[in-house]
């Protein structure tokens, strides 16, 4: 009896581990930098693809983001690299797929949902090959505390005579810092800093497309302007800026003893979860009411295929999802404040994500000035910027001197006819 008992049990496991691998015929693993959401993709992101497609499971596994593109290339060139790979916007990306290291997804089901726009930060510079499934952008402006503004009797403002009325009052009152932000990091002063104002001053894509094409100067006044500005915001950063970095900036806001963010929306969801107050936004004040108004919406994120995966056909199946209305909306809501790049609607539930992301309607969208093309050499235009941008608030750069030793850096090595 125990004999044909324990026989049974044999078998039924056996069915049982047959039955499971049928359902399980194929494993893929996605490589990202973005271990912030790593709750997300597990709860949310791949039950919903496993259900309708229970013959592929995924596994997300992240790296943290300093050591991804170096720990990504390593990988790749090993040939141990996952299936499916996080695209970082333009030349990260456009150097793998170069090296035939991601595969070609021009013609891949579901990217007709995105404009050729959309698609820029991760297809060649004509255009004609797209490589990466656009997921999401983040856009730029200023994040305020609402309780703070309420007990000094301060609106947010519209124009930069506003913006520093409003900065020196809020510093006049002394209860809280102006402005949360330090520059030990020197990559916030650039990104939250001259990429978040600038837009205003050199006319978002017109003016970096002319910089591109070489028609224009970082030397020329529209682009010096923004760190005249940013030579300003010194005074209002608090008691040892330089030495506070991007964490500490974030606490000062969170923690309520500082008023005002100058932010990404990549950060809703962490001070949602950690003020004790309620936070709203306000756009990068123009020069001069009625101005154009421009706002940096940057591509953030993107996913790509591996050339060399063994599971390319099932990859292509999650990636087709990837670039479905219903990935955007569960991808947008989980991770409010990655704004979707499908060319299709999605509704937001998060208050102030659907505020900022209404800034697409109010002003002209561009991206940050040096992603595309002009961080391709030596000195890097992107890093020599975050340098420069610190300098600047810090006092010990002129906004004219950093503008020319980043004008020389890019002239000695990128020809603008080398983009035509």
């Amino acid at each position: 009896m125990t004999t044909t008992i324990l026989k049974a049990s044999v078998a039924l496991a056996a069915l049982a581990a047959l039955s499971g691998s049928a359902l399980a015929q194929t494993t893929l693993t996605i490589e990202s930098w973005r271990n912030d959401d790593l709750a997300t993709w597990q709860d949310k992101i791949i039950p919903a693809f496993e259900a309708q497609h229970p013959d592929i499971k995924v596994t997300f596994a992240p790296t943290a983001p300093t050591e991804y593109n170096s720990a990504l290339a390593a990988k790749l060139d090993a040939g141990s690299a996952g299936d499916l790979v996080a695209c970082r916007p333009f030349d990260a990306s456009l150097g793998l797929f170069q090296k035939k290291q991601l595969a070609d997804l021009t013609s891949l089901p579901g990217m007709e949902n995105f404009t050729p726009a959309a698609r820029t930060a991760w297809s060649t510079d004509d255009g004609s090959q797209t490589f990466c499934v656009p997921m999401a952008a983040v856009l730029h402006g200023f994040m305020y505390n609402k309780k703070a503004f309420e007990e000094l009797g301060v609106q947010p403002p519209k124009t930069e005579a506003e913006f520093f009325a409003l900065l020196d009052k809020i510093k006049e009152n002394g209860t809280y810092v102006p402005l949360a932000m330090g520059t030990k990091d020197q990559w916030e002063a650039a990104t939250m800093g001259y990429q978040n104002i600038g837009p205003n001053y050199w006319k978002g894509e017109e003016g970096r497309k002319a910089l591109i094409a070489g028609t224009q100067k970082l030397t020329d006044p529209n682009w010096v302007k923004p760190f005249e500005t940013l030579a300003k915001w010194g005074p209002y950063m608090g008691d040892g800026f330089q030495a506070q970095t991007y964490p500490d900036s974030q606490n000062l806001f969170t923690l309520g003893r500082a008023a005002i963010y100058p932010a990404g929306s990549w950060e809703i969801a962490t001070f949602e979860a950690q003020a004790d107050f309620e936070i709203g936004a306000f756009l990068p004040p123009v020069q001069n009411a009625g101005d154009t108004c421009y706002v940096s919406d940057h591509p953030d994120i993107a996913l790509g295929l591996n050339a060399a995966s063994k599971n390319a056909e099932a990859a292509k199946t999650f990636l087709s999802w990837v670039a479905s209305p219903e990935f955007a909306t569960i991808y947008a809501n989980a991770a409010p404040g990655f704004f979707p790049l499908i060319d299709k609607p999605v509704t937001l539930e998060n208050a102030l994500a659907k505020e900022i992301v209404g800034w697409r309607g109010t002003c002209q969208s561009s991206i940050r000035s040096t992603y595309q093309i002009l961080s391709r050499g030596t000195p890097n235009l992107e890093n020599e910027t975050w340098t420069a941008s610190a300098n600047v608030i810090n006092g010990t750069e002129t906004p004219a001197q950093a503008a020319e030793k980043l004008q020389k850096g890019l002239d000695s090595w990128y020809k603008p006819a080398a983009a035509k």
